[in-house]
Parts: structure tokens; C-alpha cells; sequence
């Protein structure tokens, strides 16, 4: 437990994401060093991520269990919004439904560590704080393609998207670089299609079992946090066909097997084996099915009679119709077995059902898809490259990572985002679900450069996506950010200061040829 000194003051709470009232009164609330528990056995085990985050401290003393009420006042308030208050010895947390007990639990985490000792007993400042978030889909992408990590650096990163209310794990599983899941009826994606990574073709075989998932789906449950998995298609499809070669889509320069056959029944039937089996092991209700960059492998589409035959029968006129059809097809049977559908903004166009299907907006030099995708109607999550993509850099003098035209990522970038380059008539539409950040791991081989481009710009993140404009404020930001850097530190994250720039160096696993 990390204890901050010093008497607080509304202003100087160091919660992020900021909620969206705060009223201070007077006194305090005495916490004593043991468990929280409920008089409600049904909400126990929405205590289970507070104790394990708190732990013991020495620096308080232990007292018998403490008896804390947590309250569910059903009511018509946003999905995940609470009521915390802190009145002497007693806790309280009033929530809509069990997500918001669980946000109200986070805030109270970040309480504790601000908290003042005295006497061997934790001091909080008496409030009552009022909160609700500005957008449900707060969501972080972690691309294990290109390079794979495994359940320990999963766990940590979901620990603390749950500590900053994000509450969506887009998991990029598969790419031209590596199949990273197993699935029973085709062994080889993972044997064949999970070797290699994006700095070695060569390297060892590496995915995720059937039992890491569901350990890893029950570990981000217990945090309110969905896992969405990914399996890129038409496009990005060469590890599952270098495992599956009847499948591929052909060979186009530079591209070898980089689609999947849009002109072969069987490639459906295949597809919908293993889309099935993601329904089985992902309890979302949605599948990402990718749809991104199809445009690099779609010439090798030309040389193949499948394909042909295909345009004929659907009386389809080029190839941008058959990289439509494909998606179509594919989203309608994921929709048949009771799955909506995610794909990336270039499928705006392909006429994907409105209701079932959401569109991720990445491509920030492509407005009019964006604007497309509001005026057809589809949900839309905001992820654009400026200043969502956190594999580019956050600082000019970054020799590894991305940037655009010598454009780049900082904190605060991210934290002035959507307002600071999305027009409010489209932020003002019902169809903007929310945010995500986006970590691509071409350069990022190593758990110590994940942290690095992760930390800070997760809680700029956290209140881009959860607080309200008005409630911004760089000074304050900066000062609460402070007081989080000391918390990386205690836990031994390596992160970036913006404060510091030069304490810890840039941790190089791949120098970038796309810093421009």
C-alpha cells in the first residue's frame, strides 16, 4: 500500500480517472487494516480485486474483520456509474448494477493510497463522491502477432486497465506473423502457424492454450473487463495459411499468402469451425474479424479460378465487391450463431449489417470513413492512429517506434483526445461507443518496452475515456499523475516520465525504420 503524506484537499486527490463530482466534508473516515467484506454474500466476490490490489500494510495496525455495507439502489443511471461515500468508520457505495460497485471500489483503492496514517490507522478524507463514465467502450488493443508475451504480462496489463476503469481487451491474436490460439479441429495453426515473430521467423512455437484462456477470460471477468478476440481476415491471414496452405488467397509481391480464398466454399466452412470455437472460449458476444488492409494481398485474388468463378455467379464487377462479399459471409454466419461483429473502418463500405456490427475508426488521414459509418448508422469506436496508436512514440527523442510526418503520441495528447480533433457533431451522436488505445508490437519485443509505451499514456487514456471535458484540467492532471508515477515505481514498472524524460532510458528491442 502506497500512502501518500500530508493532509488532502479536494484538488489533490490523485484519482485518475477524475470522477465527475467531488464534495469534500468535514472529518475523516478511520479505516482499520483488515479485508473489506459485505453483509450481502451474493457481492463478495466483488471484494476479491480490492483486497488482493490493497494487501497489508505495516504501517497500519491489524484490527478485527471490518464489517463494510455496500449497498445496490437500482435505478435508471448510466451502466457503471456509483455513489461513493466515506463517513468515519463507515464505507458506502450506491451503484446501478455490479459494474459500478466494482468502479466504486477502484476509486476507493485509489483512496486508500492517498489515504494519511496516524497512530497505526488509515485516515481518508470525508467525501461524497458522485461519478458515472463518459463513454462505456474504454478499451486498450494489445497485438501478440507480431511478438507473443504470455499470461503474466496479460494479467498485469488487464490489473491495471481495471485499476483505470478500461473495461475492454481487444486481444489481436492473429496476423501475418503468428497464429497465438489453439483450436482443436486444426492443430497446425499453432504447431506450423505459431512459429516465428515479426524479429525471427525461426523462433519457437508460442500460443495460447485453451486452458490459458479461459484462466485468462475468468482473471479480466473478475475486473469487469470483456476480452474481444481477433481473427484478422480477408487480410493479414499468412501464418494461418502457411499452416493450411488450401486455403490461401495466393501470392501478390511482397505478400505471399497474405488473404484467405474468398472463392472456395470450404474456406467459409473452415473459418466457421474456428469462429465457432472463439464464441466457445470468449464469452463476449462479439468477434473482431479484422477486414483492415485487404488492399495489399487483393491482386493475387486475380489469378485464381475460385475467385473467377465466384464474380460470376454473384455477378460481382471487381475485386473490392469480392472482398465484400467475403466479409459479409463471414460476418452472417457469426451473427447466426448469436455474435455481433467488430471490423476495422475500410469495411464501412461493404455493407455490413448496421445493427450487429461495429466499426473501429483507425485511419485519422480518412475522415470521410468516419463520417461514413455516422451517417450509415453503425456503432463506432474511436481508436485513430494520432493519438490512439500507443507503438508510436511519446517523445521527440525516440530512436524506436512510429510516427507520423514527425507527429507523435504524448500523455497529454492522449488525454485531450476525442475533443481536441473530433468535431462535436459526431461526438455528440449516440453511436460513438468510445475509445480504445492501440499497441502494435512490431518494435516492442520485450515486457520492459511494453511498459514503457503503456505507462503514462494509460491514464491519459483512462481520462480521456471516462471524463468529461469540462472536468480536464492540465495542471491538476499533471499533479495527479505525479503521485501515480511514484505508484509505477513501487511496483516496478518501467515507464516514461514526462517530468524526467531522461530517468529512464528509452529501452530499445528493434530500431524502427518508420521514424520519420
Amino acid at each position: 500500500m502506497i500512502l501518500a503524506k500530508g493532509t488532502l484537499h479536494a484538488h489533490q486527490l490523485n484519482l485518475i480517472p477524475y470522477p465527475a463530482s467531488v464534495r469534500v466534508l468535514k472529518g475523516h473516515c478511520t479505516v482499520n487494516n483488515s479485508p473489506l467484506r459485505v453483509n450481502d454474500p451474493r457481492l463478495a466476490p466483488i471484494l476479491n480485486y480490492f483486497n488482493e490490489e490493497m494487501g497489508p500494510s505495516k504501517e497500519i495496525s491489524i484490527r478485527p474483520m471490518q464489517l463494510v455495507k455496500l449497498y445496490i439502489v437500482l435505478s435508471s443511471s448510466t451502466y457503471g456509474s456509483y455513489t461513493l461515500k466515506t463517513f468515519r468508520e463507515q464505507l458506502i457505495i450506491e451503484a446501478a448494477d455490479i459494474a459500478g460497485l466494482f468502479n466504486g471500489l477502484v476509486t476507493l483503492a485509489q483512496l486508500y493510497r492517498s489515504g494519511k496514517v496516524i497512530n497505526g490507522k488509515l485516515l481518508l478524507p470525508s467525501l461524497v463522491i458522485q461519478d458515472l463514465p463518459r463513454f462505456a467502450w474504454r478499451g486498450f488493443l494489445l497485438d501478440e502477432s507480431r511478438h507473443f508475451f504470455d499470461k503474466s504480462a496479460i494479467k498485469k496489463l488487464l490489473g491495471w486497465m481495471a485499476y483505470y476503469k478500461l473495461n475492454r481487451f481487444h486481444w489481436h491474436l492473429t496476423d501475418a506473423h503468428g497464429w497465438r490460439i489453439a483450436i482443436k479441429q486444426y492443430p497446425r495453426l499453432t504447431s506450423v502457424g505459431g512459429r516465428g515473430n515479426n524479429t525471427d521467423p525461426l523462433a519457437g512455437v508460442k500460443y495460447y492454450s485453451e486452458q490459458d484462456i479461459e484462466e485468462i477470460v475468468s482473471y479480466a471477468r473478475d475486473r469487469f473487463i470483456t476480452i474481444i478476440p481477433e481473427i484478422d481476415m480477408p487480410g493479414h491471414a499468412t501464418a494461418a495459411n502457411h499452416a493450411y496452405a488450401k486455403y490461401s488467397g495466393g501470392n501478390s509481391p511482397g505478400y505471399n499468402d497474405f488473404t484467405f480464398n474468398p472463392g472456395k466454399d470450404s474456406t467459409y466452412s473452415y473459418l466457421s469451425t474456428i469462429l465457432r470455437e472463439m464464441k466457445s472460449l470468449f464469452p463476449s458476444g462479439i468477434i473482431y474479424l479484422g477486414g483492415d488492409e485487404v488492399s495489399l494481398g487483393i491482386a493475387a485474388w486475380d489469378k485464381i479460378k475460385d475467385v473467377a468463378g465466384l464474380m460470376s455467379a454473384h455477378h460481382l464487377t471487381d475485386l473490392n465487391q469480392v472482398e465484400h462479399y467475403f466479409l459479409n459471409r463471414v460476418a452472417d454466419s457469426v451473427i447466426k450463431f448469436g455474435e455481433n461483429v467488430i471490423c476495422w473502418d475500410e469495411a464501412v463500405t461493404a455493407g455490413l449489417p448496421i445493427k450487429e456490427t461495429t466499426i473501429d475508426w483507425w485511419r485519422q488521414d480518412k475522415p470521410e470513413s468516419l463520417i461514413v459509418a455516422v451517417h450509415k448508422g453503425y456503432k463506432i469506436i474511436l481508436c485513430p492512429r494520432l493519438p490512439l496508436y500507443f507503438d508510436f512514440v511519446q517523445d521527440s527523442t525516440y530512436r524506436s517506434g512510429r510516427k507520423w510526418n514527425k507527429r507523435y503520441n504524448s500523455y497529454l495528447d492522449v488525454y485531450h483526445f476525442p475533443e481536441s480533433s473530433i468535431a462535436d457533431n459526431i461526438l455528440n451522436t449516440h453511436k460513438i461507443q468510445g475509445l480504445q488505445a492501440n499497441l502494435w508490437t512490431e518494435t516492442v519485443v520485450s515486457a520492459k518496452r511494453l511498459q514503457y509505451l503503456v505507462f503514462p499514456r494509460i491514464a491519459g487514456l483512462a481520462e480521456a475515456s471516462w471524463t468529461e471535458p469540462a472536468n480536464k484540467n492540465d495542471r491538476m492532471f499533471n499533479e495527479r499523475l505525479k503521485a501515480h508515477l511514484l505508484l509505477y515505481q513501487s511496483k516496478h514498472i518501467y515507464d516514461y516520465d514526462p517530468f524526467e524524460p531522461g530517468l529512464h532510458p528509452e529501452p530499445i528491442d528493434v530500431v524502427s525504420d518508420k521514424n520519420n
